[in-house]
Formats: C-alpha cells, sequence, structure tokens
C-alpha cells in the first residue's frame, strides 16, 4: 500500500479497510486456522471444486470476517455479504442464493441468529444446491425447485451453541478463533502504526498490546486513539509510553484493558452482592444493562483475566479481581 493511499483517507471506504490483511502472511495469528484452511483451499482448485462451507467461531474481533476475505481471495472468486438477522423472510435468503455466481463465496454473520424457517431453505442449498421455493397458499401451493451454482458458504458467529445441529452438520469444516497472545498483538500494532504512517515507541507498542484484550480489533480501536491525540498534542516525534497513558487515562482505560463497564461490574458484584454469586439477571438489573451485552462483551475478557467465575449459582469475582479493583476479598467467603 502507497503512503498516498495512508495519507488521503478517501482512497478508502474506512481505516479499518486500509488496516485488514490482505494476503495470508499479513495475518498474524491463528496458525493451526491457517494451515488448514490453505490445505482445504488448495486441494479444492487442485480438484477444480467449490470449497466445502466452513464455519468460524470465537470473541468479536479476532478476524473471523478477515478470514473470510482471505478465502476468497485464494478462490479468486466473487464475495458476497449478509448476515443473520438480514435474513428475516424465504425470500432475503432466497434473493441471495439466485444471486450467487458459480463459486461465489456466502458469508453469513452472526449465523446463530438466523431464523430457524430460514435454516430450512438453506440447508438443501448448501448440501444439494438446490432452492426450494413455496408458490401460493393452501391446497393449491406447489413447491419449485431451482438449481444454484456450486458456492460456498462461510459463517461466523460468536456464540455458536446457538446455532442448531443440522445447520452445524452442513458445514465441511468448523475453526475456533482463539485470543492473541502479547508478541502477536504487539506485531499487529506494529503492522497497523506502519500502514498509517505512525512512529511508535517500543514501550508504546507494548502498552497499546497490554490494553488491547488480546483481540486485533481492540489494537486496532486503541491505536486509532493514540493517533489522535498524538497528531493533536504531539510534537512530532515518535509516539510515546506517556502519550499512549495519556490517551487512555482520557478513555479511561486501564493498563490491562479494563473500561469503566468493566470496572463498574466487577465494583458491583463485589460490593452489592458481596462477591457473588449473583445470576446474570440480577446484575444486569443493577447496571440497567441487556444481559446478553454483558455475557459477549465483559464478561469473556474478565474471565480470561482470571477475575470473574462462572458457577452453577451465578457469577463470582475472584481474588485477582478484588485485587485489580482495590477492594478487599471478604473474609466470609472464599474464591
Amino acid at each position: 500500500m502507497s503512503s498516498d493511499s495512508v495519507d488521503n483517507p478517501k482512497e478508502h471506504l474506512t481505516v479499518d479497510s486500509a488496516l485488514r490483511p490482505t494476503g495470508w502472511d499479513d495475518y498474524v495469528g491463528q496458525d493451526k486456522i491457517k494451515q488448514n484452511l490453505r490445505i482445504i483451499l488448495q486441494a479444492a482448485k487442485l480438484r477444480d471444486e467449490a470449497c466445502d462451507h466452513l464455519l468460524f467461531y470465537g470473541q468479536a474481533g479476532l478476524g473471523k470476517t478477515t478470514l473470510a476475505h482471505l478465502v476468497t481471495a485464494e478462490l479468486g472468486c466473487g464475495l458476497k455479504v449478509t448476515s443473520g438477522p438480514a435474513l428475516e423472510k424465504m425470500g432475503d435468503l432466497a434473493a441471495v442464493l439466485s444471486n450467487l455466481e458459480n463459486r461465489d463465496v456466502l458469508f453469513i454473520d452472526e449465523a446463530h441468529r438466523i431464523n430457524k424457517n430460514i435454516e430450512e431453505v438453506l440447508y438443501p442449498a448448501m448440501e444439494s444446491r438446490k432452492l426450494n421455493l413455496i408458490i401460493g397458499k393452501g391446497p393449491g401451493a406447489r413447491t419449485v425447485s431451482l438449481d444454484l451454482p456450486a458456492f460456498t458458504v462461510i459463517a461466523a458467529t460468536t456464540r455458536v451453541h446457538l446455532i442448531s445441529g443440522p445447520l452445524r452438520s452442513r458445514f465441511g469444516a468448523s475453526f475456533k478463533l482463539d485470543y492473541y497472545d502479547n508478541p502477536a498483538i504487539e506485531a499487529i500494532v506494529s503492522r497497523s502504526a506502519g500502514i498509517l504512517g505512525m512512529r511508535l515507541d517500543p514501550g508504546a507498542v507494548r502498552r497499546i498490546a497490554r490494553a488491547s484484550r488480546f483481540t486485533p480489533r481492540a489494537a486496532n480501536r486503541l491505536l486509532k486513539r493514540v493517533r489522535d491525540y498524538a497528531e493533536v498534542h504531539g510534537t512530532g516525534a515518535a509516539v510515546s509510553e506517556d502519550d499512549v497513558r495519556k490517551t487512555f487515562d482520557l478513555l479511561d482505560i486501564d493498563g490491562l484493558g479494563l473500561e469503566s463497564l468493566d470496572r463498574r461490574y466487577l465494583e458491583l458484584i463485589a460490593a452489592k452482592f458481596n462477591g457473588g454469586p449473583v445470576g446474570i439477571n440480577s446484575v444486569a438489573a443493577a447496571m440497567n444493562d441487556d444481559p446478553e451485552n454483558i455475557e459477549e462483551v465483559v464478561e469473556p475478557f474478565l474471565i480470561m483475566l482470571g477475575f470473574l467465575h462462572r458457577t452453577p449459582a451465578g457469577r463470582m469475582v475472584t481474588a485477582e479481581g478484588y485485587a485489580h479493583i482495590g477492594l478487599p476479598l471478604p473474609q466470609n467467603r472464599l474464591v
């Protein structure tokens, strides 16, 4: 990518699209998944067949959409993008499927939110390349079957357990994306900084990576905010670790990447519910937030850090969680 393309952001749809890896070598981490995918793709090309349907799952921001783009580029075919919530009616899915060209990739984000009635149409489409439509209603209704070209479905989800068994069985391979380690995140931060034309001190790279929740999307989001701060308050020198610290102070992000919502969640359970155990609905009501949002956005990172336990009786803040928020562990409970 040339420096002109970075200096002129209008040439890109978004900065995020400029930061998205365009080749396997640019995609840092998830090495086993990349190895398996490249074997699957190479074998499909050698047989001159459409690639098997693929399912990617894991927490948000780990690179599922990027993998779909890389698979499409490797196959040299077209990419059609939709999402589970967008497929509300059978006609929505029929319109998408009928517009596919031979060997196209259909990427379905948030696949766990596909309507069960829509799945009934998707099964034969994935398995037999048939689009079965019901014309009319009542006794006069009839089924019309249309042939579909060879195509590949790539589905992405953060909640794979909500995808029905029959739909999961239609995928030829499923891959779970894991959190990244610090060296991988540091490599991503350095690569993105180069694309954005930023110069970062090693300490700045480490501090951004440490607060990135082991997630590439979060790393790039924080990097962009540091870029903003440096452009407004910087001296033109390389971005320092102190610049990053000041940026995070303004954003109310601590050294481990916890935001105010994360800390409020821990403090609420620790102070109001004696550290737990407490049910998710009680916590969500006390926070005036949605339980699903807490389960998907807040809890996974806290659990990974060891600050929170999910038990059959409810959520519990651990001793490490108490230490991080600066509260003493109650003596009448064991964590």
